[in-house]
């Protein structure tokens, strides 16, 4: 009874200290972004929220620690018991041998010791948000990486690059773009590295509103990503847990479709489009360019998206690329004949881009992509 009490200080101190170590870790982003431009910053609430949230862990640890090893367990004998009988098994219960599973042990309720080990979960590392470290700073931003825990509980891999307005207004939270990788256990930007010069170029010139693009690793176990976001949707590289991560670590705007976008490059492009026609209710907006698609493929993931959404989808490819414009066009008549959501789908070819070498086209092909996804997703707020 005493230990089955224990636990709920125990969650209270678990959770008190949570919500002070996340506030200090946000006080502590703000001092830190204050600093980098002169700015004056108050260190006082991020130090008293550290404080608590040290003197939390400590109250987590000593009530963990008697609450599993029964360091009250003598209060529950009655006077008659021996003290000799519960010694042996204290030991045994610390021993944890074949022997170990004796009456003591079975004193404590399954339903306590389920509740230290949930209390003690709360407190992982996973609990906090994760760290990105810079790895650069392509197209005037600041390009970031860091390895996230997937649904199989491995880590993989996410790249994400801020805009530069992101430190230039500390206050603002920007809206997100998915970069869809084609090649398993790999980032977008490995296959297309020129892509941040093209965004960072569309939001210099004023074509485009500053968005975060976040480049997940492509999700293993297949040879073609894209073909299995197609045929199951959930399978889409920015589970729960990613976005999760993303929310609690930058100034995104909240998930969800009107702010959150999806984007595609070549290989990748068949991925934003089958993340986009599938799931309207992830993204608001999805940009496919220079892709090759399965149109009867897509029409069917199309068809079958959650109902009372509408897909908003570009399809882009240069002036030149006649076989990328002719599958643009297929995919766009093959949603428009289909059945449900998909024959709702809002379905825009750009082919007017035209220019020297296929470099310089894609570079100008990314810069509308931008463009499109910034015009179609919320504002920076």
């Amino acid at each position: 009874m005493v230990r089955s009490l224990l636990v709920i200080p125990l969650l209270a101190a678990a959770l008190g200290g949570l919500w002070l170590a996340r506030g200090a870790h946000l006080r502590w982003r703000d001092l830190r972004a204050a600093q980098a431009y002169e700015l004056a910053g108050d260190r006082w609430p991020m130090l008293l929220r550290a404080a608590g949230a040290m003197v939390c862990g400590v109250c987590v640890t000593a009530l963990t620690l008697l609450t599993a090893f029964g360091a009250f367990g003598g209060m529950t004998r009655t006077a008659e018991e021996p003290a000799e009988r519960a010694e042996p098994a204290v030991d045994a219960a610390a021993a944890g041998g074949a022997q170990g599973a004796g009456p003591r042990q079975q004193a404590v309720p399954p339903t306590a010791e389920a509740a230290v080990a949930q209390a003690a979960a709360a407190t992982s590392p996973a609990a906090v948000p994760s760290r990105f470290d810079s790895v650069g700073h392509p197209g005037g931003g600041e390009l970031l990486q860091s390895a996230v825990l997937g649904p199989d509980g491995k880590p993989r891999n996410v790249r994400v690059w801020l805009p530069p307005q992101y430190a230039k207004e500390p206050n603002a939270r920007f809206p997100v773009v998915v970069m869809q990788a084609a090649t398993p256990r790999k980032t977008a930007d490995a296959e297309v590295p020129d892509v941040f010069e093209g965004i960072g170029a569309a939001l210099q010139t004023g074509k485009a509103r500053p968005f975060i693009l976040v480049a997940p690793e492509a999700p293993n176990g297949t040879a073609h990503p894209c073909d299995l976001v197609a045929a199951a949707p959930q399978a889409v590289a920015d589970d729960a847990a990613l976005r999760t991560t993303i929310a609690a670590t930058f100034r995104a705007l909240p998930p969800g479709p009107a702010s959150w976008g999806t984007l595609g490059v070549e290989g990748g492009a068949p991925c934003a489009a089958a993340a986009g026609l599938a799931r309207p209710d992830l993204y608001g907006a999805a940009a496919a360019v220079s892709g090759r698609y399965d149109a009867a493929a897509l029409t069917q993931a199309g068809a079958e998206a959650p109902t009372g959404t509408t897909a908003k989808l570009m399809l882009a490819a240069a002036k030149a690329d006649a076989a990328g414009l002719d599958a643009a066009r297929k995919l766009q008549a093959a949603l428009h004949g289909g059945a449900g959501p998909a024959a709702k789908a809002d379905v825009r070819i750009s082919d007017n881009v035209q220019d020297f070498t296929p470099d310089r086209e894609r570079l100008r092909l990314v810069r509308q992509a931008a463009q499109y996804l910034a015009d179609t997703l919320g504002k920076a707020s």
